[in-house]
């Protein structure tokens, strides 16, 4: 599926959300896995070690914020780069994503480039597209 062995997690609950960004991620050559849900995040995030992970903020069970500061404090996962993907767009939602520890912040709609961008920004490009 990828030549480069660069993995995302994306923990996303919306279908369309989920099939445009893997969609694009995969083109250029990341593997993606999925989760619907903060808590399947989080264990996918511990099960699989993915390079990055894609965190949406309004997701069931278990909310992005929570997701993100549990696998920041948990030194395994600390060192994945994490992105709020997410429609909370106030400046206090910046500010708030970068105090749970996300390392990047993107407001949907998002291009989908706009976020291969900032993927290949924090682990390296994919195949090379």
């Amino acid at each position: 599926m990828s030549n480069n062995g660069k993995t995302v997690l994306l923990v996303e609950d919306n279908e369309d959300n989920r099939i445009v960004y893997s969609t694009i991620l995969e083109h250029f050559g990341y593997s993606v896995i999925e989760a619907l849900n903060g808590e399947e995040g989080i264990a996918k995030a511990r099960s699989e070690m993915p390079d990055l992970i894609l965190m949406d903020i309004s997701i069931p069970v278990i909310d992005g914020w929570e997701a993100t500061q549990v696998l920041k404090r948990d030194p395994a996962t600390r060192a994945i780069p994490i992105i709020a993907l997410t429609a909370h767009a106030l400046a206090a939602d910046r500010e708030k994503a970068f105090e749970v520890g996300c390392d990047a912040y993107l407001a949907k709609p998002c291009e989908p480039k706009t976020v291969v961008s900032e993927v290949r920004r924090f682990i390296g490009g994919g195949n090379g597209r």
